[in-house]
């Protein structure tokens, strides 16, 4: 045999193995390397049940709102307070106990687990790595939530607060609230989802989709019914949740032309217009392969957002900002339990804030964890969990609070001097008037413009990509008909959804939301518990009980025969001696999901199992 290394990753995984199985000996568990999929020839094949089923759902909505508005949005609304009234208590619960396991993973034994084989390495640096999980974080969400949601609950304090409305004690718990919605439990439900899909296809070689997740507890998951299901509800959820992004952008577009041309564009007629033009454009950029042009638009826009935070920073209330952030932060670590134990059952009052708040906003985020958990994955292979859950979860979390307290503090500011800062209709007006009250406001507003277009097709175009895959096994880059089939319900879901909600607007977009996020909800249960076992069966941490119990026993055994003189060695000793002996490492399920792929990648790789 030839002993060079050759020099690719895989090349020393299959000489490694090849090593390993001469003269029929079997890998041992604890010193299997792992795989990512991109070294196996595992096929994408389009999942028809997925594809069909996924998109007649998505399509019988559309219908739906275009016979009856009225109706859907009737129907949505009541599901979405039956879904607040009973299930509030496990999208609480979910959010705390996603973190928990989040940090447990992350800073225990298992924080040396890599993302990927045991040699891999990074694909970006870390300042390139912070910088895309940034540009992820914001988009028009932020845009819109973030002048906004602190305004709100200054003016209507929430249930967790015996405070008077407007007073100045109420701002830094107005803005506490809104940082717990928006910049903080979101990023532990995102890295959940990119850290199993991470873990799954850089280190299992399984094809990345939702359903991979579940190996450990019904294998070959993607070919069965319930992995099916799981797959098709993955597909669902990003849907809804990123239309109602789009919704909820279009309307800024549609205040923010009004404002900066100064003419009355109110009415359906706009919003039809805009989301159809958006929805031509970014169709056009998930197929034409413009992701060079695409990717410089969104950094562009990275750098824009950050332009915009100073500006308002250092044009507005700067001491009063620079004031809220030490008190804000720490208000929000002290009022953490008050703010997480408002329950439904209560009264009306804590119901409906659940309901507009802080259940909409746990489902919300649950539904785009498919889509932000596959983009994170993608740019986080190479990385230990340790890296990953400190960076994926404290550092955006991090930027996005310093972007409440800035514009959060800003519109609060403007309304406790008179300025007139109000909300009208969804909330939409607030960012503009923010800018109207600051200096250049025109050159503001029509940047603020162009943010949110531009947030609206990158995140559309990203979205129908992932969709895309998901229907398609997984495929880094899914085909053009699919693609155009998945932009264009995207365009018209968001479209009738938006049109649907009456002088609500946003209520037909989060309600129908809301009410699919739940069953994925559960799905999240079940990645965790997957999740868990693969971990707890990582070559790494089987490799760690063993150096374990090999020094407990070592130590003992060393100052009985020796005393204070003697250092380790390694010696073969009896079975039921070993640091083994009480681990089975003939299991095939420990070495099955690696000698399988390594055997699709090179057929002439194969390993016979026999006793070490």
């Amino acid at each position: 045999m030839d002993d060079k290394v050759p020099k690719s990753e895989f090349g020393k995984i299959q000489s490694a193995l090849r090593k390993a199985s001469s003269g029929e000996r079997s890998i041992h568990p604890a010193l299997v390397p792992g795989i990512s999929v991109d070294d196996t020839d595992t096929p994408f094949p389009t999942n028809k049940v997925v594809f069909a089923v996924a998109l007649l759902a998505s399509l019988s909505i559309f219908i739906w709102a275009m016979i009856s508005p009225e109706g859907l949005n009737t129907v949505g609304t009541t599901m979405q307070g039956w879904v607040v009234a009973n299930f509030g208590w496990l999208f609480s619960s979910l959010v705390i106990l996603i973190m928990i396991f989040m940090f447990v993973i992350g800073f225990g034994p298992t924080g040396r687990i890599r993302l990927g084989a045991d040699d891999s390495e990074p694909d970006y640096s870390t300042t390139s790595w912070i910088s895309m999980l940034f540009a992820a974080g914001l988009g028009i969400g932020l845009i819109f939530y973030g002048p906004m949601e602190s305004l709100v609950h200054f003016i209507t304090p929430p249930p967790a607060s015996d405070l008077q409305a407007e007073s100045t004690d109420l701002v830094v718990q107005a803005l506490s609230q809104a940082i717990l919605h928006q910049a903080s439990m979101a990023w532990g439900i995102y890295a959940l989802v990119g850290g199993a899909l991470a873990y799954a296809s850089y280190r299992r070689g399984r094809l990345p989709l939702i359903s991979s997740l579940f190996e450990p507890v019904f294998p070959n998951g993607n070919n069965r019914v319930a992995g099916k299901i799981i797959d098709i509800f993955a597909v669902l959820v990003t849907l809804f949740g990123t239309a109602t992004s789009l919704g909820i952008g279009a309307l800024q577009i549609q205040t923010g032309t009004s404002i900066v041309t100064g003419r009355d564009l109110s009415g359906d007629g706009f919003l039809i217009v805009t989301i159809t033009v958006l929805t031509i454009i970014f169709i056009f950029s998930a197929v034409s392969g413009v992701k060079k042009g695409i990717r410089m638009l969104s950094n562009a826009n990275m750098f824009l957002v950050i332009a915009l935070s100073l500006f308002a920073l250092l044009t507005g209330p700067t001491v009063f900002l620079l004031d809220l952030v030490p008190a804000t932060m720490l208000n929000f670590f002290a009022g953490l339990p008050e703010m997480l134990s408002v329950y439904p059952s209560e009264g009306q009052v804590e119901q409906e804030f659940l309901q507009s708040w802080t259940t909409l906003l746990w489902a919300w985020w649950i539904s785009w964890s498919p889509f932000v958990g596959m983009f994170i994955a993608k740019i986080s292979r190479g990385r230990t969990l340790r890296q990953f859950v400190t960076v994926v979860i404290l550092v955006p979390a991090a930027i996005s609070s310093m972007w409440f307290i800035i514009f959060g503090g800003s519109t609060i500011h403007q309304r406790m001097e008179g300025l007139g800062m109000g909300i009208i209709g969804s909330g939409e007006n607030v960012m503009f008037d923010l800018m109207g009250h600051l200096p250049f406001s025109i050159v503001t507003s029509i940047l603020v413009l162009i943010a949110i277009i531009i947030f609206f097709t990158t995140a559309a175009d990203s979205a129908t990509n992932v969709m895309g895959s998901m229907s398609q096994s997984g495929r880094a880059v899914p085909s053009k008909p699919v693609t155009i089939v998945w932009g264009a319900a995207l365009g018209l879901v968001a479209m009738s959804l938006l049109l649907a909600g009456g002088q609500n607007a946003l209520s037909g977009l989060q309600s129908i939301m809301v009410t699919c996020a739940l069953p994925f909800a559960f799905i999240l249960v079940g990645v965790m518990i997957s999740w868990a076992i693969d971990l707890r069966n990582d070559p790494l941490i089987i490799r760690r009980g063993y150096a374990l119990r090999a020094i407990r026993q070592g130590v003992a055994q060393g100052i009985e025969e020796h005393g204070d003189d003697f250092v380790f060695g390694v010696t073969e000793v009896s079975e039921e001696d070993g640091a083994g002996a009480n681990f089975d490492s003939e299991d095939p399920a420990l070495t099955d999901w690696y000698t399988d792929a390594i055997g699709e990648a090179d057929p002439e790789v194969t390993v016979k199992r026999k006793p070490l």
